[in-house]
Order: structure tokens, then sequence, then C-alpha cells
């Protein structure tokens, strides 16, 4: 295998926060299902922190650029991983003001459908991320430039 296969299999298999982004996030599906309460409220405000600290995860093998292994190889495809680390990046400051949202309520009865919502429709843009960084990582390992005959 490649150096460039293992930064970016490294990248793509760091399991342990995958592994907690993955609880975490079914912690919060589950959350999102019980009655509006002050109990769920602080059980959601732990999560929403935790994941926040597991989303930082631009500093993608070698020299701790974003999906650097694919920029190392590929330098023209810079275009689509700047979208993809800006859109990284806009998760991060969504979740986050979304969890300043509810740190910030007093009752949170008022917000809890909007709060439903947003944190849902959150968790769909960060799967459909999740697809595309995977995509370019899978892309850039398999292909093969030149070799025509």
């Amino acid at each position: 295998m490649s150096n460039f296969q293992n930064d970016a299999c490294d990248w793509a298999a760091n399991e342990e926060s995958a592994a907690l982004e993955y609880i975490l996030l079914g912690d919060l599906r589950d959350l999102l299902e019980e009655p509006v309460s002050d109990d769920t409220r602080q059980w959601l405000i732990p999560v929403l922190e935790t994941l926040l600290g597991t989303l930082p995860r631009e500093e993608c093998a070698g020299d701790g650029e974003y999906l650097s292994p694919v920029l190392e190889r590929y330098p023209n495809w810079y275009p689509q991983v700047d979208r993809l680390q800006r859109e990284h990046r806009a998760l991060f400051e969504r979740l986050s003001e979304l969890r300043n949202r509810l740190v910030r309520q007093q009752a949170i009865e008022r917000i809890a459908e909007q709060l439903r919502a947003d944190l849902r429709d959150w968790m769909a843009a960060l799967h459909a991320h999740h697809r595309h960084e995977n995509r370019i990582l899978q892309t850039a390992i398999n292909l093969e430039v030149g070799g025509g005959d």
C-alpha cells in the first residue's frame, strides 16, 4: 500500500473518534425521541458538547491539513477539498449554535420542536458530509492517472 493509501486509510479509519461519534449520534437520536423535559435538556447538553469535541477531525494525516493525502496526490482537487472543509466548519458552527441556544434557553418547551427539527437536519447534513469526504478519499485512492497503452 502506498504512503498515500496508508495516510488516507489512517484518516478514514480513525476508529476511536468515529465510534464515539456514532454512539453520540445514536444517543442524540434517542434523546430527540424523548418527551421534552429539563432531564432531557440535562442529557442533551453534554452529548452536544462531546459531539462538538469529536468533530474537529480536520487534521487529516500528514501535515495536519484537511484531506492532505488527497491534495498531495491531486493538488487540482483543491476546490472540492476546500468546499468540504468549509462545509465541515459550517457543521461545527451550526452544532455549536444549537448547543448554545439550548444552554441559554431557560424553558426548553419554547424551543423543543424547532430544536428537534434543527438537530435532525444537522445530523442529515453531517451524514451527507461524511459521504462526500469518503467519496473523495476513495476516488483518490482508487484513481489511476495515466497508464494508457
